[in-house]
């Protein structure tokens, strides 16, 4: 039988792993976003550079990549959740 402060010791940690995850997560999509923002707002002229001889400009690739990596930082997080931090929350109960 666990003891008291095992438990809580447990549960700071997956506290503190749930919040470490989603706001590193979420700091990097920010940043990132932010990023491509500020670009747009001082250098827009770096977003309207076509490459090659198609019609698709490095800011239309720019910011789908932001779009897909924001999808797969969320499906990272969801395998992480599901794998290890419901797995913890389970030991709590």
């Amino acid at each position: 039988m666990e003891t008291q402060k095992s438990k809580e010791k447990d549960y700071q940690r997956f506290i503190f792993l749930n919040k470490f995850i989603a706001f590193s997560f979420s700091g990097l999509v920010l940043l990132i976003y932010f990023s491509f923002i500020l670009i747009i707002g001082f250098k827009p002229e770096i977003l309207g550079i076509f490459l090659g001889e198609t019609y698709i400009t490095l800011g239309i690739v720019l910011g789908l990549s932001i779009i897909i990596f924001s999808i797969f930082l969320t499906f990272i997080y969801t395998l992480i959740a599901n794998n290890y931090l419901d797995k913890l929350r389970s030991k709590l109960e």
